[in-house]
């Protein structure tokens, strides 16, 4: 009697339900009248029998075999006649939500880079998200949960991270118009490799909803020669540059450490910003001496405010006189 009871099962129900796991089969069980099956949120089922997909279940609840699931699979052998012995089904629950992944490059990827002159390319690593979810039953039954007992995220991660390197170099040197920004062009190179993968796991029955290049990382001195770029850049150029640079070693203390070589450092920057002053004040020097030799060119006054030493009328002596003392005529 004992056997019998043991060879059916009244419920069927995830049993080991965990948020990584993708799909997980209830099997090698018969159910019978009575049997239930309870659908959580988040859980859908798929009713086999013999390798073909007789049902599929979507709202949660709580379903009966005989009144609610009998009818729903009539085709069944047995199940119109009584269902009395029971039957070995095979049901697969599938974890309906999206699922986030993490992701990160397993070591450099070297992006030629001819203009830099490095003989393996660029070495760069990313990182970032995507997302994934099921979507469709059959190809996931017919490639993965026809063979294993159950599915997790780490699988789906295993597979896209193994083609992941050879996507980032392809779009990254498609879209990567500057190297030293890949940001800027970060979105064109997700959408391009979002397309490639949603198609790499489309065989599994996933689909790739979501794929997201967090950041992108250089190498420490590459890295320096950004930064050290991008501030000549914001100073505009390299004399200011260098003037802030003796400054900001002023202020923090840098130029009064101990020893020869903090002392020959400290006078190369003081020479360096000497020089740049001097030059700076011989530039002012000669246009000053261009403006003055400018203003030298123009013509003299003729006439200085005095009058003139003769009358222009009669010609009669004046010395500087307002009126000719011979004839009247006004001289100024």
């Amino acid at each position: 009697m004992s056997f019998f009871k043991n060879q059916f099962s009244d419920v069927i129900e995830w049993e080991e339900f965990r948020d990584d796991m993708i799909f997980w089969k209830w099997n090698n069980k018969e159910i019978k009248k009575g049997s239930r099956l309870i659908l959580r949120p988040g859980q859908d089922a798929i009713f086999l029998y013999n390798g073909k997909v007789e049902g599929i279940f979507k709202d949660e609840g709580d379903y009966n075999i005989e009144s609610e699931i009998i009818p729903f699979l009539s085709t069944l052998k047995g199940f119109k006649f009584g269902f009395n012995s029971g039957l070995r089904v095979e049901v697969i629950f599938v974890n309906t939500k999206i699922f986030n992944v993490k992701w990160g490059t397993r070591s450099a990827i070297n992006i030629p880079a001819p203009q830099l002159n490095l003989p393996g390319g660029l070495p760069i690593r990313a990182n970032g998200t995507f997302e994934f979810k099921v979507n469709d039953y059959i190809a996931l039954i017919d490639n993965i949960a026809g063979v294993k007992q159950r599915y997790l995220v780490d699988d789906v991660k295993i597979r896209i991270t193994s083609i992941l390197d050879q996507l980032l170099m392809k779009w990254i040197t498609r879209e990567g118009k500057d190297l030293f920004n890949l940001q800027a062009n970060g979105l064109e190179i997700s959408k391009g490799i979002l397309e490639d993968l949603d198609m790499e796991i489309h065989d599994m029955g996933m689909t790739l909803t979501a794929f997201n290049v967090g950041s992108f990382n250089y190498p420490k001195e590459v890295q320096d020669m950004v930064t050290k770029s991008a501030s000549h850049g914001m100073v505009g150029n390299v004399s200011k540059y260098q003037q802030i640079e003796v400054t900001d070693a002023m202020a923090s203390g840098k130029l009064h450490g101990s020893g020869t070589a903090s002392d020959m450092a400290g006078m190369m920057m003081g020479m360096t910003m000497a020089n740049e002053m001097m030059k700076n004040m011989k530039e002012g020097s000669s246009q000053n001496q261009d403006q003055s030799q400018g203003q030298s060119q123009q013509p003299p006054n003729q006439t200085s405010g005095s009058g003139p030493n003769f009358c222009p009328n009669c010609g009669n002596k004046v010395s500087g006189a307002k009126f000719c003392s011979n004839c009247g005529q006004k001289l100024v």
